[in-house]
């Protein structure tokens, strides 16, 4: 399976969701090195409030990186290059944080992300992101529900950790 790129959808969709809480996106150029990438291109990367993509940066990584921001306290975000750190529990919202935030993105929505974290090799316990988030997310609810990022209906509240 193939995963879904930024090529592939209207990235006026990921900035205006991205404008919700304060990130910009740039876009690198095909074949150029992409700033703050952790784990290097295609991956998207980081570096303060800007995003870096590239066309064939795949949208889960794109909001990955983003709800890494998201999640994050402020002294980090402040200083933030490459590296979003956290915790495990912290990595567990980001991932079902991006969940949630896919539906917001018309050509990808909750499915396709999951199935798009599949093929891209996210491991968890239940051996898929469905069963995941659906069967196994308590813990990175109630850490989102705890920091303010999402209401108990599971809303976003546009709101970064402070």
């Amino acid at each position: 399976m193939t995963v879904l790129l930024c090529s592939n959808i209207n990235l006026k969709n990921l900035q205006s969701l991205l404008d919700r809480y304060g990130l910009d996106i740039k876009t690198i150029d095909d074949n150029e090195a992409i700033p703050g990438s952790f784990w290097q291109p295609p991956e998207a990367g980081l570096i303060g409030d800007t995003l870096y993509i590239r066309n064939d940066t795949p949208v889960h990584s794109a909001l990955h990186e983003a709800c890494h921001y998201i999640c994050m306290e402020q002294t980090r975000r402040d200083n933030l290059d490459t590296d979003a750190g956290g915790t495990a529990i912290e990595e567990n919202g980001v991932c079902y944080l991006q969940i949630l935030l896919s539906d917001s993105i018309p050509e990808m929505k909750r499915k396709r992300m999951l199935d798009d974290m599949d093929a891209w090799g996210y491991s968890f316990r239940l051996g898929s992101a469905k069963a995941w988030f659906e069967k196994d997310a308590e813990d990175a609810f109630e850490w989102l529900l705890d920091n303010k990022v999402i209401n108990s209906g599971s809303t976003p509240t546009w709101k970064v950790c402070i």
